[in-house]
């Protein structure tokens, strides 16, 4: 049985990325960035699993999101 996908919060994914917390969410912006997801009233997340996938090719993520 795979491991469920964990949700990172706003801090791990900047670090993962290397991206500004203005360049991130442009990027999300813009489609070319995985959105985060909501997990409770205040707060919201990203799937680890999208994140890697950006961060092994970004060019690629986006392509895979537009077909």
């Amino acid at each position: 049985m795979p491991e469920p996908d964990r949700i990172i919060r706003l801090r791990t994914v900047l670090d993962r990325t290397g991206l500004s917390r203005s360049t991130l969410y442009r990027k999300i912006a813009e489609g070319t960035f995985p959105a985060q997801i909501k997990i409770s009233i205040n707060g919201a997340g990203w799937r680890e699993s999208d994140v890697s996938l950006w961060v092994a090719d970004p060019v690629a993520w986006r392509k895979e999101r537009q077909v």
